[in-house]
């Protein structure tokens, strides 16, 4: 479906300035209708900032808070206020405990106002909603989920939604964004079901290998001795099987059937056992008392081809990772942090996690690189996710390289020099959301097409959105 054309919408005087400029919207003049301001409080620090500077350049009044006592939000949501009743409260923090104390407070002393809050845990997130109804919850990495996901399967694809009936992606066309049903092609789901079958079975680090060639050679053991007893003693193939097991228990034929040689060779089979078994022995514990997110069987092995690396297991790698899975995609998932808090989930999903530095080319190799579908940088430091993307273009040069991004001078400085992958501002997406739900509309993603935001509401269109820019006032204290 074709966008036909720019909706007017509250955000009157950055966005209209935006959809003016854009050589894609409908032809015809544009009737611009001239939006009340409004005033509206803000509480948080850097995305507040974000959403503090869009408000203020289309001429909306803004009180920024940063962690504001009772006493703060009485004063700052009284009915009397010189500038008038307070259109909407945005809650823009980290901590969902804060974020949930702070939007029952905003309850209490405002009931039925508008509330935008920022929740990253679901379960917290459906509480909130049924107990503050007029509550709308974002979250950021749900946000940029969909767009991270299409970055990473196909260069053309803006974003990729799931919905009742499959997936719809969003691609660019010289008229607008075009919403399609979307499936991936059939040579990557091809690629990828094939690089799960080669991760079978194929360890990645040393006790694993230890493991699986003390068992290797148990098993070689076994089958020796029960082919000898079956084919050169005339044995039957059971009782071979008896005694080819007491050979490897080290316990030796149940009597002396056979030549001397076969009394030889099952002699010296039950000292090698001996040392195969303790081979095997500590391999087996050292993976039962390390603590693993790797399996060698099972969706959790590593894939080999057509999978996408992920590094940063936050909420935003762990959603992208989840979305991955859903479509069929391989994914391998690296955190630095061995505490990290979405270890355990992640293990619960399914989703293989190596512990280790991405920035080190040696853990890169063993990723398979040069066969995966595609890399994401997304952790939350800027830097890091530089650092990733360089060594990961050292290792594979053609590798697709998706990076999440905020402000920082170093992500604009390295595009400079080349290109290292494809940028998302995560920030920037996350207020536009937020902003959008602030101003009366009820959007349900953002999408990013070069430096043009756009915000999807109801009905499938799509509204130009400007970047925000940060507020340049200090957040007040009280």
């Amino acid at each position: 479906m074709t966008v036909p054309s720019i909706s007017e919408q509250s955000l009157d005087g950055a966005a209209t300035e935006e959809a003016d400029a854009s050589p894609h919207s409908a032809g015809g003049p544009r009737r611009e209708i001239a939006a009340p301001q409004g005033y509206f409080v803000v509480i948080g620090s850097d995305e507040a900032r974000r959403v503090c500077g869009a408000l203020q350049s289309a001429g909306h009044r803004v009180r920024h808070l940063a962690q504001p006592t009772d006493e703060d939000l009485r004063r700052a949501l009284a009915q009397d206020l010189p500038e008038g009743a307070v259109a909407g409260v945005a809650i823009l923090l980290d901590d969902d405990v804060e974020s949930l104390r702070y939007a029952l407070a905003v309850e209490h002393i405002r009931p039925g106002i508008k509330l935008v809050v920022t929740v990253f845990d679901r379960t917290v997130a459906e509480q909130l909603v049924r107990v503050v109804p007029n509550c709308q919850v974002t979250s950021p990495a749900e946000v940029a989920a969909p767009v991270l996901l299409a970055a990473c399967l196909q260069p053309d694809l803006l974003a990729l939604s799931r919905t009742s009936s499959g997936h719809v992606g969003a691609r660019w066309e010289k008229d607008g964004v075009r919403l399609e049903t979307y499936r991936p092609p059939r040579s990557l789901r091809y690629r990828a079901r094939l690089g799960k079958i080669r991760g079978q079975l194929r360890p990645h680090d040393g006790s694993s290998r230890i493991m699986l060639t003390g068992l290797a050679g148990l098993l070689a053991v076994l089958l020796a001795d029960w082919s000898w007893a079956v084919t050169l003693n005339h044995r039957p193939p059971v009782e071979a099987f008896f005694e080819a097991v007491r050979t490897v228990a080290a316990v030796g034929p149940a009597s002396a059937h056979g030549s001397s040689a076969y009394l030889l060779f099952a002699a010296f089979a039950m000292l090698v056992t001996i040392v195969f078994t303790a081979v095997f022995t500590a391999g087996m514990v050292d993976r039962l008392l390390a603590p693993r997110s790797i399996g060698m069987v099972g969706p959790r092995a590593l894939p080999r081809a057509g999978h996408v690396v992920v590094v940063g297991l936050g909420q935003v790698g762990l959603r992208l990772c989840t979305r991955l899975q859903d479509l069929g995609i391989g994914v391998i998932a690296v955190e630095r942090d061995p505490a990290a808090p979405n270890l355990r989930l992640a293990k619960a999903l399914g989703v293989p996690v190596l512990i280790a530095d991405a920035t080190d080319r040696f853990v890169l190799r063993k990723l398979s690189l040069h066969t995966a579908q595609a890399m994401a940088a997304v952790a939350s430091d800027d830097l890091d996710n530089i650092a990733v993307a360089v060594a990961a273009r050292a290792v594979a040069p053609d590798l697709r390289v998706v990076i999440r991004a905020g402000d920082h001078e170093a992500i604009a400085e390295t595009q400079s020099l080349f290109r290292i992958g494809t940028v998302h501002d995560l920030g920037s997406l996350s207020a536009a959301y937020t902003t959008a739900s602030l101003t009366g509309l009820r959007p349900r993603g953002v999408l990013a097409h070069g430096r043009r935001l756009w915000v999807e509401h109801g009905g499938g269109t799509f509204t130009p959105w400007p970047h925000a820019l940060r507020c340049d006032h200090q957040p007040d204290a009280a």
